[in-house]
């Protein structure tokens, strides 16, 4: 976490913008004279607000940022409504839980809109928030998302100058196939019954389990990639409950420094989400107890009462992935691994286009999107690597084909990169090994077995002056995708077979 890249600080500044954004929520909130539960849930709203919406553009995120309301306030009021009807509240619960889920195949602003409305019930159950209540409730989320957008689009503007990466595409499928609409019954199922379970551990905290499992089921496809995401759900929690009860416990919610180490814990939440979900859940885990600390509820039962829920969300989680319109691992894999190619070739066709000349051709789009497919080659992969798999043959090729993309990731962007040099296009090697390489991911990406090590690597040994850095990249870019052939190949029952 603490090494990873983070090209223009910007999980730095988001992370810090986000501490700013969150405390001007509960700032607000508190100068209007609001209750400590309405504060509380102000600053919920706002970091949901800076956390969820990731349009891949500013006048997107704007919009999508005003439509929270739309999705959070009929949820908040039909939660408060039911607080004490047992029977229908955990129906309105599961139904929330199916559309907000639903919701994601309208991308990244239903992805938004679903996490605020399931949020909106899960503060309530949090807060025990009543009725009565609802008016300061509407009163402090309203602010806090005039805070949030206050700071996101004028104060630090971030997006502007540096505009988020577009997440790939989806995977294509209709009906029960789609990811959306299986990953829609999987979660309810999965909710349903961490609900009834959590329920049995605790009349009053039981959510935690369905919290647990809702999120698990957040950016994944796969069997392998949730079963993973539930375990590091677990280890986060069991280090968070740890320090939950060497910090917030000797603190006793004391205002001051509760609230000091509650925007670390915000800070922590946005800085690491990229790079570790378990350093983030531990964030999560030592703010909530925190929060319980301020509510003056926080005790050691209490947060073992968390893990043991936390525990149930997961456990309920792995077994819908695996018994209810489950997706191998494998398929994602295989899936996924054709996209990363297909992009290869599309940026080495543009590239090959812009040498010879073409003034439209432009091979930076393909090679922008190669970057956010490798990062989801990789958490499909995940699986595979996670130093506990016991499946080490699978290991050693997924750790192979991850480290071979990336090097023909660094040979695109090499390429694009003398491809933009308007005197580099003039040499016919270059075209020619283009060509190559495009010839070699048509191999690959039709189901064949074998990949001949190109043919003509060898006539670019004494490059012309000025064509050396191209024909560098290229040949680069031929010897990853030759050894890439291996494991992608070798054998036919291993999970990274690309199939016709």
């Amino acid at each position: 976490m603490f090494v990873a890249p983070d090209p223009g600080r910007l999980r730095l500044r988001t992370a810090a913008r986000a501490v700013i954004g969150v405390g001007a929520a509960v700032a607000l909130a508190e100068l209007c004279g609001l209750s400590l539960t309405a504060s509380i849930t102000g600053g919920l709203a706002a970091l949901l607000a800076l956390f969820t919406v990731t349009d891949p553009t500013v006048r997107r995120q704007a919009v999508t940022t005003a439509l929270l309301p739309a999705a959070g306030f009929p949820v908040l009021a039909l939660a408060t409504a039911l607080h004490g009807v047992t029977p229908l509240r955990d129906a309105a619960f599961v139904l929330v839980v199916f559309c907000g889920v639903y919701a994601r195949r309208w991308g990244p602003r239903g992805h938004a809109l679903g996490i605020f409305a399931f949020m909106n019930f899960f503060i309530t159950q949090f807060l025990h928030a009543l009725p009565a209540q609802l008016p300061e409730l509407y009163a402090a989320v309203g602010l806090a998302l005039i805070a949030a957008a206050a700071v996101r689009f004028l104060l630090w503007p971030i997006e502007r100058r540096t505009p988020p990466p577009a997440a790939p595409a989806p995977l294509p499928g209709r009906g029960l196939a789609r990811h959306t609409t299986r990953q829609a019954f999987q979660a309810t199922a999965a909710c349903a019954v961490a609900l009834t379970v959590g329920q049995v551990l605790s009349e009053d905290r039981w959510y935690w389990a369905v919290g647990t499992a809702w999120w698990i089921f957040v950016n994944t496809a796969s069997r392998g990639e949730t079963l993973v995401r539930g375990f590091r759900r677990v280890l986060g929690t069991v280090v968070g409950v740890a320090a939950g009860v060497l910090i917030a416990i000797p603190l006793d919610g004391a205002p001051v420094p509760t609230a000091l180490l509650v925007a670390v814990c915000v800070f922590g939440i946005f800085y690491t989400a990229a790079v570790s979900y378990s350093w983030m859940i531990l964030a999560v885990t030592l703010m909530a107890g925190l929060l319980y600390g301020l509510l003056g509820v926080l005790d050691p039962g209490l947060l073992v009462l968390r893990l043991e829920e936390t525990a149930v969300g997961a456990v309920c989680a792995a077994l819908a992935v695996v018994l209810v319109l489950p997706v191998t691992t494998h398929a994602t894999n295989d899936a996924w691994i054709q996209r990363a190619l297909h992009c290869v070739h599309a940026a080495t066709a543009q590239a090959t286009a812009r040498l010879a000349g073409s003034p439209t051709a432009d091979p930076a789009p393909h090679a922008a999107e190669l970057e956010t497919l490798l990062a989801r080659v990789r958490m499909a992969l995940a699986p595979l690597v996670h130093p506990l798999s016991p499946f080490r043959a699978r290991k050693a090729r997924a750790g192979q084909v991850i480290a071979l993309l990336d090097d023909c990731a660094r040979e695109v962007r090499g390429l694009v990169a003398v491809a933009a040099d308007p005197d580099a296009g003039h040499d016919a090697r270059l075209a020619a090994a283009c060509w190559r390489v495009e010839a070699a991911v048509q191999a690959m990406t039709a189901g064949e077995r074998e990949l001949e090590a190109p043919a003509a690597a060898g006539a670019t040994a004494s490059p012309a002056a000025g064509s050396g850095p191209a024909l560098a990249h290229l040949q680069g870019l031929e010897r990853a995708l030759a050894e890439l052939a291996t494991p992608l190949g070798s054998d036919p029952k291993a999970p990274f077979v690309i199939s016709a």
